[in-house]
């Protein structure tokens, strides 16, 4: 048996009295004199039940917004412009006031709002103003703009972070290690030290090829990897020499930028505060813990529970992209909720909530509960860091948790107006940051919109709790989708279902994360028992996560920008428009809903019906992957020879899909250049690979060296191509025309010694130059191998059309049909107007990726004399 339970005990008696940080005093005082009454009822509201609701309190919302759009516009804004601007509202403000008495009561209340939306405001500006002003006081400023050299100490701030490895032309800039830290003395070559405070941006230039180990890894050596400052914690003091350079200008929260060379480790001066060395051995408990757990879980466990990306590789990174589930690997509300309901209780059962949850079955008074409760909040902050975010996790994961758990929404609307200013004030960065605009929206979606659309799906007969979901997950996809277009320019079509599926196990998952977390540093064994445990709804996120992303489907291109936002804004409201009315109309709810299934699952006998996309009988594929080069040679049923993969694994493994190929003989990278290697993880995902044959000279070496670790870590064999060299596959054939197995003197560098190919299939010649220059292709149009290449059906243009090309060779192979493989606005202006001329002057048909898309080869018959075709994709 349960006690009675109090007005108090319950908290259930009226949904509008105050919750803590939710109203303000003349709230309560209104409520006390003048209680609400259900205009239905007659009743005073949650006197006949405890989730009868009033109408949502909006009277802070036009404050919260106002401070926030004036500390975004305020933070760049000159000194002048910002006093005057605190000055006059404070002034109008203070008329309103002191005017106030001598007004109607309508007229005084309308003051009284206005007043306060002024002192919001000006206390916004405020805030931005002494922010801003961070960013231009002080020597750092100045020295940046000179370039200077300087030796710095400075506090880090927040965890430093690795940049993911990227394209940069035809090589892979090396991962750099991103530091925010406060600069606290500068000191210039042949100068005298300064003592500033100035927030900057440390970039640490790790030796290319350094691997990026987890930041517990003890074993490497400073110079060998960029762990050692991937170890450090916030509140270090370090000393640094580094080259000062400007932030960019009109965005960034930093004075300057520190170009730091990291071969060495760094030096501390001092080591991080008590509190920073606790979170810090508790996050690496975690990591340990989850040492011995399969890849995704090991990836995934730190990112749930504390916001440590650290391990989620590339690929996985993209699946959680696909879906719109980035949300679970950083610090979010979502969090924070999660361990609050359980010492408070389930979800969804308003007026005994505060009496379901762990605290009341050990006997924890509901005093003694809020102390625990506050308590858990700031171990949460302190555990996963006390920078903005996660205090914006914290206050918004409380708004969140209060919407669902007690059901007095009338309130909540004004405690996340509350949060916003506050968290504005605090921090007025926060007011241009898009993972700020999204927690409000997601946070404002379940307090406004997702209620009213729960109780119509009940209406209609769905389950309550999976109304309460859908209605969730619809909302906050509704609302959060215009500016995730903004940011990823594409729209995912299975965010809300992939949402709904992961919801199941970010629970327990996280709770059994947080315990792993606790109990590492005292019971390692038991955290790794509770890590096993968290690692079964972990991999079930990554496979929900992984299985929406390799659907054909799973997202369309979007313009980005606001423009495309607004675009998608009022898309979507068309949408809910028709969608409301059509579930009046079950038959064409179904539809819809098939048609929509149909569009994610793309069949593939239907997919190529409609779109003709692949072609039947297509014999060669140029995909489109930007700037580099990825083509396809059909090789039998769901088997292809790869040549050169491009300069991105998403872009490969997306054209392979959409061809059915699961099997690949050979994979040919004509050289090592990154804009035809580093895709090379796409081809290799899920699908059985033969080998990989690769050009003799290993230039640039750490791109030789990651294509020979990436065949090593699959046990797939490693072979160099040479001139001479014939193979088959299936009804495909092909001879390796250079470069000549000796080398050659004309091979002067990566480009020169590229693999080329005469290939043939079903009766049709192609030429794969890959990226040759003139003195390459002069010495091949001289060899011995030339007599083969006279009148080709098909030319692979080389090195994307550039102005380098050969006329002999361009005259030898008198092409029928030309492909260029380049990228949109490149800067390099490939391809060059010259080649396209000169190749169309010859009765060449060009065609180019840049404006083509992908390009398919079809057509030829056994004998060569069918007709030589090509489909666009």
């Amino acid at each position: 048996m349960t006690a009675p339970r109090t007005a108090a005990d319950t908290g259930a008696t009226d949904p509008a009295a105050p919750t803590a940080g939710a109203t303000t005093a003349v709230t309560a005082a209104a409520a006390t004199t003048r209680p609400t009454v259900h205009a239905a009822s007659g009743r005073r509201l949650g006197a006949a039940h405890p989730r009868q609701e009033g109408p949502p309190d909006l009277r802070l919302v036009p404050s919260a917004l106002a401070a926030w759009a004036t500390a975004a516009l305020t933070l760049h804004a000159p000194p002048t412009s910002v006093v005057t601007a605190v000055a006059l509202c404070l002034l109008t403000a203070g008329a309103l006031l002191a005017t106030r008495s001598r007004l109607t009561e309508r007229a005084r209340a309308t003051a009284h709002a206005t007043a306060v939306v002024l002192l919001c405001v000006a206390a916004a500006a405020g805030s931005a103003g002494l922010h801003g002003a961070d960013l231009r006081r002080g020597p750092v400023p100045a020295l940046a703009g000179e370039y200077a050299r300087v030796t710095a100490e400075a506090v880090v701030t927040a965890d430093p972070r690795l940049t993911r490895p990227r394209v940069s032309g035809n090589r892979m800039a090396p991962a750099s290690v991103l530091i925010e830290a406060d600069v606290r003395r500068v000191e210039r070559a042949g100068g005298g030290a300064q003592e500033t405070r100035a927030p900057v941006l440390l970039i640490v230039d790790t030796p290319p090829g350094a691997p990026a180990t987890p930041r517990d890894d003890r074993s490497s050596s400073p110079s060998s990897s960029p762990s050692s400052w991937l170890r450090l914690l916030p509140s270090t003091r370090l000393r640094v020499e580094a080259r000062l350079a400007p932030a960019r200008a009109g965005g960034d929260r930093f004075a300057a930028v520190l170009r730091v060379k990291g071969r060495e480790g760094p030096e501390t001066v001092s080591g991080p505060s008590g509190p920073q060395r606790l979170a810090g051995r508790l996050r690496a408990g975690l990591r340990k813990a989850t040492d011995g757990l399969p890849a995704d879980a090991r990836a995934l466990l730190p990112g749930l529970v504390v916001g440590d990306t650290a391990r989620i590789t590339p690929e996985l990174d993209e699946a959680f992209r696909e879906t719109d589930l980035t949300h679970t690997l950083a610090v979010s509300g979502a969090n924070f909720t999660i361990l609050l309901a359980l010492l408070l209780g389930p979800p969804g059962l308003a007026q005994n909530a505060e009496r379901r949850g762990l605290a009341p079955r050990l006997g924890v008074s509901l005093r003694g509960t809020a102390l625990l409760g506050a308590a858990l909040s700031l171990g949460f902050v302190v555990v996963c860091r006390p920078d903005p975010s996660v205090l914006r996790a914290a206050a918004c994961g409380s708004v969140a948790l209060l919407a669902l758990a007690t059901g007095r929404r009338r309130s909540l609307v004004p405690a996340l107006a509350t949060a916003v200013l506050l968290l504005v004030l605090y921090d007025p960065w926060l007011a241009r940051g898009y993972g700020f605009l999204l927690s409000v929206l997601a946070t404002g979606a379940l307090l406004t919109v997702a209620p009213r659309w729960s109780t119509g799906l009940r209406r209609r007969g769905v389950p309550p709790r999976l109304a309460e979901a859908l209605a969730a997950a619809g909302a906050a996809q509704a609302l959060c989708a215009p500016v995730v277009a903004v940011l990823a320019a594409r729209v995912s079509l299975v965010a809300i279902p992939c949402n709904l599926l992961a919801e199941f196990a970010l629970a327990p998952a996280t709770v059994l994360g947080f315990l792993a977390l606790a109990t590492a540093p005292v019971a390692m064994p038991a955290a790794q028992a509770l890590a096993w445990c968290a690692s079964w709804p972990a991999e079930w996120i990554a496979e929900v996560a992984r299985t929406g992303a390799a659907l054909p489907g799973a997202g369309v291109d979007w313009p980005g920008g606001w423009a495309g936002a607004a675009a998608l804004g009022a898309a979507t409201l068309v949408a809910l428009s028709v969608g409301r009315r059509l579930l009046a109309h079950p038959w064409w709810c179904g539809a819809c809903a098939l048609l929509l299934v149909l569009l994610v699952v793309q069949p593939r006998p239907l997919t190529e019906v409609i779109t003709g996309w692949p072609p039947p009988d297509w014999r060669m594929v140029m995909c489109d992957v930007g700037q580099g080069d990825a083509m396809v040679l059909a090789a039998g049923e769901g088997a292809a020879v790869v040549v050169d993969a491009g300069p991105e694994p998403a872009l490969v493994d997306r054209c392979l899909r959409s061809l059915a190929v699961t099997s690949v003989p050979l994979v040919v990278l004509t050289h090592f250049h990154a804009d035809h290697v580093a895709g090379l993880p796409g081809v290799l995902r899920g699908r059985e690979v033969g080998a990989v044959a690769t050009t003799a000279l290993e230039e640039p070496a750490d791109q030789a060296a990651f294509v020979r670790r990436l065949a090593a870590a699959r046990h797939i064999p490693l072979t160099r191509a040479a001139a001479g060299e014939a193979r088959r596959a299936g009804g495909l054939s092909w001879e390796v025309v250079w470069p000549p197995s000796g080398g050659h003197p004309a091979s002067e560098g990566p480009n020169d010694a590229s693999v080329a190919m005469l290939v043939r299939t079903a009766g049709l010649r192609l030429l794969l130059l890959g990226d040759l220059e003139p003195p390459a292709q002069r010495a091949l149009a001289g060899s011995a191998a030339a007599r083969s290449l006279t009148g080709v059906d098909v030319l692979k243009v080389a090195h994307h059309g550039s102005a380098h090309q050969d006329p002999g060779l361009l005259r030898l192979a008198d092409p029928r049909l030309a492909l260029i493989s380049t990228g949109r606005d490149n800067t390099y202006g490939h391809p060059a107007p010259g080649t396209v001329a000169a190749l169309r002057a010859r009765g060449a048909r060009v065609l180019r990726t840049d404006r083509d898309g992908a390009l398919a080869v079809t057509g030829g018959g056994e004998d060569g004399s069918g007709e030589l075709a090509v489909a666009r994709h």
